[in-house]
């Protein structure tokens, strides 16, 4: 972490989900080439072992689509290495149509990992950071989940779950040396798009590239940034839909 609270003569520890490709493969690079020892976690054993062979980590595959995949990848975390300094949680699953077309298991599996999975092991991983009085929670939101996306609504749903977890839980941490860090991608090249079976058509916002998003992810566990916008100019979008959802709206609807 940051030089004011890094604790001296220990190397400290991250566990990355969605470490097998795009943002969590992206950060795992960023964090190994400063030093850090990495718990990496993903669905994709082959390409896991791929991410853990070149920045030195350790694979920790797990599904947490199921509601008992974060305590066993805590648990395996922590046997691991006896402590987790920061949890960056970037595994996410997408689903791109109406919502009345949206299959019923589709639904099921966006609510447990993109929102029910960083809930869970944040609550299992939480105990060890306050009682050491320092540590991270780095939390993947999105841009859908601050404004809706039209064909994209559990998805958008999910995330803006995600988002009020980060600012409720960022009230009850103050002053106990634990922060907690959202940040907040538009559209990013990653195979996340593939996975949906929907390519991005829409021109704009441009897609950003995973190894942008990660560093934005380092900047929130290395400097005092706990909420970031990729690329920086959605932050002026996120407002004008909070102070005016109207206005916003009439704008969507007239650039898409």
């Amino acid at each position: 972490m940051g030089s004011d609270d890094t604790r001296q003569g220990e190397t400290p520890v991250a566990l990355i989900t969605g470490a097998s490709s795009g943002i969590g493969a992206a950060t795992a690079d960023r964090l190994a080439g400063a030093g850090w020892r990495l718990l990496l976690s993903g669905t994709d054993p082959d390409r896991l072992a791929e991410v853990a062979d070149r920045t030195g980590g350790k694979a920790l595959p797990q599904d947490l689509s199921t509601p008992d995949g974060p305590r066993l990848l805590a648990d395996a975390a922590l046997a691991a290495t006896g402590q987790v300094d920061v949890l960056v949680a970037s595994a996410g699953l997408g689903w791109r149509g109406p919502f009345v077309q949206t299959p019923p298991d589709a639904v099921d599996r966006m609510l447990e990992v993109n929102l029910g999975a960083p809930l869970r092991l944040a609550r299992e991983l939480l105990p060890g950071m306050l009682a050491r009085r320092h540590g991270r929670i780095v939390l993947l939101g999105s841009m859908a989940g601050q404004v809706g996306v039209r064909d994209e609504t559990a998805y958008a749903a999910t995330k803006a779950g995600l988002a009020m977890f980060a600012e409720s839980l960022w009230y009850e941490l103050r002053g106990t040396g634990v922060d907690v860090r959202i940040v907040l991608p538009g559209p990013v090249d990653t195979p996340f798009f593939a996975r949906r079976g929907t390519p991005y058509q829409r021109e704009r916002p441009r897609p950003v590239s995973a190894g942008k998003v990660a560093d934005s992810v380092v900047a929130t566990i290395t400097t005092r940034r706990d909420r970031v916008f990729v690329p920086a100019w959605l932050a002026g979008p996120a407002r004008i839909h909070g102070l005016a959802p109207g206005a916003f709206r009439r704008l969507a609807d007239r650039f898409g």
